[in-house]
């Protein structure tokens, strides 16, 4: 089973190579890694895909959590996450396609973000499925060439599902002077 893993660790040079390298020493096969700084820069997130068995996944837990510089660790596989990748895809294109082309790309909501002499390059972003469909579309005007970033993931925001106390339904509570949520 495939797992998305979310973490948060402090942000030093060779952090990336230390759990990398505890990959790699362990055998385990590392899909996807994504790092990036969050809005503290002291803080940065990784976001890691990974296979495994449970037992595998909870070794792979495990040693994440020893390493001094991770400072939190989410499996985001069984929460509700918003997960993305960004594709860049240069396609062959002669002046008669480019028409075609733009046609796919408005379809999967894909930016044209470059167009050459005999060369398109577009930006797609999305579920992994969706940049693979993407792709396999594009086949019959030959890829030239494909960046993917890896898959960045976070877990969704909580969602009320039960009435507050005190609250009745259809009664409306007002959060701010711009903002009014009402509870059904």
């Amino acid at each position: 089973m495939t797992h998305i893993f979310s973490m948060l660790v402090e942000n030093h040079q060779g952090v990336l190579s230390r759990i990398a390298g505890l990959f790699a020493g362990r055998g385990y096969n590392l899909e996807s890694i994504t790092a990036g700084v969050t809005t503290d820069p002291q803080i940065s997130r990784i976001t890691l895909v990974c296979e495994g068995d449970d037992n595998v996944i909870d070794q792979i837990k495990k040693q994440l959590n020893k390493l001094i510089d991770v400072i939190k660790v989410n499996d985001l596989s069984a929460l509700p996450s918003l997960n993305r990748e960004l594709a860049l895809i240069k396609v062959r294109a002669k002046p008669n396609q480019r028409g075609e082309i733009f046609q796919v790309a408005d379809v999967f909501r894909a930016r044209v973000l470059d167009v050459g002499i005999d060369s398109m390059v577009l930006e797609v972003t999305g579920s992994s499925e969706k940049i693979d469909n993407f792709a396999a579309v594009l086949l019959p005007y030959s890829i030239r060439e494909i960046a993917r970033s890896g898959l960045i993931s976070m877990e969704r925001g909580k969602k009320q599902t039960t009435e507050p106390e005190g609250q009745r339904k259809g009664a409306s509570e007002k959060l701010n002077d711009d903002f009014k949520i009402t509870i059904a």
